[in-house]
């Protein structure tokens, strides 16, 4: 049932226009890797936890929805973002067990193109706006906040690969 949105990997020797594309192709190749390990998952592992954390791959999932829109949405353009934890309830993500794979996958999708026009409205060297987002420290640059996403993905991903491995799944690249 993997819906195939693949996505090749940005190798260090691909043509790049600009240092954004680099970046931005990067976190389109981790999201659709993070897709596709969770695609790949026994039915009844997508909505379950191996963890003692509780964590699930659905719960991943809806998580780097938020975190995509956290970091891009509010930081740059929208301040006043209603709801910005919505992935959290009592201190730990969560997603609605009735919530299917295929809407959680088309939302964490559509975050990704709209974090991409974000992104592609700005230069790297551009600031958050002030507010909320950023506490008490400065806004961040763009490309700061990008290398971050980047580290979230990837850190993620190899989270993911335990599970996926215990439940029969897709590991690796």
């Amino acid at each position: 049932m993997v819906d195939d949105g693949s996505v090749e990997f940005p190798a260090p020797t691909k043509a790049a226009a600009s240092r954004m594309e680099v970046l931005l192709d990067y976190l389109d190749y981790f999201r659709a890797t993070i897709i596709e390990k969770v695609q790949s998952l026994p039915t009844r592992d997508v909505h379950a936890s191996r963890l003692p954390s509780g964590w699930t791959p659905a719960g991943l999932l809806h998580h780097l929805t938020f975190v995509e829109r956290r970091w891009l949405e509010w930081g740059f353009e929208d301040p006043q973002l209603p709801n910005p934890w919505g992935d959290r309830q009592d201190g730990h993500w969560h997603v609605s067990g009735d919530r299917s794979l295929a809407e959680i996958v088309a939302a964490l999708r559509e975050r990704g193109a709209a974090s991409r026009e974000i992104a592609l409205r700005h230069d790297l060297a551009d600031t958050g706006q002030p507010g909320d987002r950023w506490g008490d420290a400065e806004p961040a640059t763009l490309e700061r906040v990008l290398l971050h996403l980047m580290q979230e993905y990837a850190r993620h991903a190899g989270h993911l690969d335990i599970v996926s491995e215990l439940a029969g799944g897709a590991v690796g690249e």
